[in-house]
């Protein structure tokens, strides 16, 4: 079950949100959220952990495989047709960090997760390069659902959370479009309450 704050008392401890709103969330996602394999790694919260879901890794897939053929497709031109051999080096260093990239997005995607718990939104992400971003729900100024070409076609849609400091943006990328719904929602309810001081 997934803890979120009771709106209407700032300071008390958080309710439990029903099945249904848990279900919505949690719809379409991976299992568990990837942890790094050393002994180093970020705390949990004190709440639950949900996940992208399963959807947007096709989407990153497909995005970072479209920029592997366009970068190869330069480089052959370049080479094959202009006869500009030396661009067998920029391109040869492009598709190497690109295939990387594609090979270790799986393992990216399942390392993303948020977390709601009783002041804030807390975001993280990463295996190698980890970060962890609160965001407290009384700093919440623009809670903005977006969806590209890409995630139309898949179902999913990114939210992205602006506060005043502009450091702690997050966008969460991969949601189910419920779910984002049924997040904004939640945030901007939450953020009202405790900007006003109910």
């Amino acid at each position: 079950m997934t803890s979120i704050p009771d709106p209407m008392i700032p300071d008390s401890a958080p309710t439990t949100t029903d099945a249904a709103e848990a279900d919505v969330l949690d719809a379409g996602t991976y299992d568990r959220i990837l942890e790094p394999r050393h002994a180093n790694r970020l705390p949990l919260g004190d709440g639950t952990w949900h996940q992208l879901a399963r959807a947007y890794l096709w989407v990153r897939l497909i995005s970072i495989g479209a920029l592997f053929l366009a970068v190869l497709a330069a480089t052959l031109v370049l080479t094959l047709v202009l006869h500009q051999m030396w661009a067998w080096i920029p391109g040869g260093i492009a598709l190497v960090l690109i295939a990387w990239a594609l090979a270790i997005a799986p393992r990216q995607v399942r390392a993303f997760g948020y977390q709601l718990r009783r002041d804030d939104l807390v975001f993280r992400h990463g295996i190698l390069w980890q970060r962890s971003v609160a965001v407290p729900y009384g700093r919440m100024q623009l809670v903005d659902i977006a969806h590209g070409p890409l995630d139309r076609g898949f179902g999913i849609a990114q939210l992205k959370l602006v506060t005043a400091a502009a450091s702690s943006a997050v966008q969460l990328p991969g949601l189910t479009q419920p779910a984002a719904e049924r997040l904004r929602d939640t945030l901007i309810d939450v953020a009202e309450s405790r900007r006003t001081g109910l």
